[in-house]
């Protein structure tokens, strides 16, 4: 138990020092929020996949998950860490990470299948940053979906670059996972894919934080 503190404690310096060094480059740089931000869920949410592999228990991960949230509550009312807090459109994606951390490794932890909370996370680090960097910055050819008359605020581009990662991700994950390359595999990886990609297409105000992992979690429960 007290090696499990003790790293419990290290990703807690390591999350101070990260928050840090992007408030840094966020000042000295006179970077926009929304690229900070995403470096900061990219490295942060990348840093959670091995959680399996060193917490036992979802408890250390519901502490660990409560002080961040606790944190970014406190530095976003008295306007702090802009790096974070700095965009235009309103969201609740920064509050929901730590709870979809929490909740996708209880489940997986419940369930007792690591996988189910490591692709998920993978999932939600890697493509989500590239779908919302590719979706904002690229204006060419990039115009925003419409579903049912409906114009949404996500892109071709982004939601497509994020189909198309989550569906590598998915199918590297899962040949390693099940160690063997066949239909199943290649269905179940674009089933992950799909349902994730949906997930973040139908997202509102940073929900996706939260509508992606579960997504994922889903079609593994389900099929796996």
């Amino acid at each position: 138990m007290g090696n499990i503190i003790v790293l419990s404690v290290v990703y807690l310096v390591g999350i101070v020092l990260l928050l840090a060094f992007n408030e840094l480059n966020y000042r000295r740089l006179n970077l926009k929020g929304e690229f900070t931000r995403k470096f900061a869920h990219f490295v942060a949410t990348l840093a959670v996949v091995p959680f399996p592999y060193i917490f036992p228990s979802h408890w250390y991960i519901l502490v660990l998950a409560s002080l961040f949230f606790l944190a970014l509550f406190v530095t976003q009312y008295s306007k702090q860490l802009k790096s974070i807090h700095d965009i235009e459109r309103k969201s609740i994606g920064s509050y929901l990470l730590p709870l979809s951390i929490y909740v996708t490794f209880l489940i997986a932890n419940l369930l007792d299948n690591k996988f189910i909370y490591i692709l998920p996370m993978l999932i939600l680090a890697i493509c989500d940053p590239i779908a919302a960097i590719l979706g904002i910055n690229i204006k060419n050819y990039n115009g925003r979906i419409v579903l049912f008359g409906h114009k949404l605020n996500k892109t071709w581009l982004g939601s497509g670059s994020f189909l198309v990662t989550s569906f590598v991700i998915s199918l590297i994950a899962l040949y390693f996972h099940r160690h063997v390359f066949d239909l199943k595999t290649f269905l179940l990886a674009l089933s992950v894919a799909v349902a994730t990609t949906t997930g973040e297409l139908v997202s509102w105000r940073g929900s996706d934080n939260l509508t992606i992992p579960l997504s994922a979690v889903l079609i593994l429960v389900l099929f796996l």
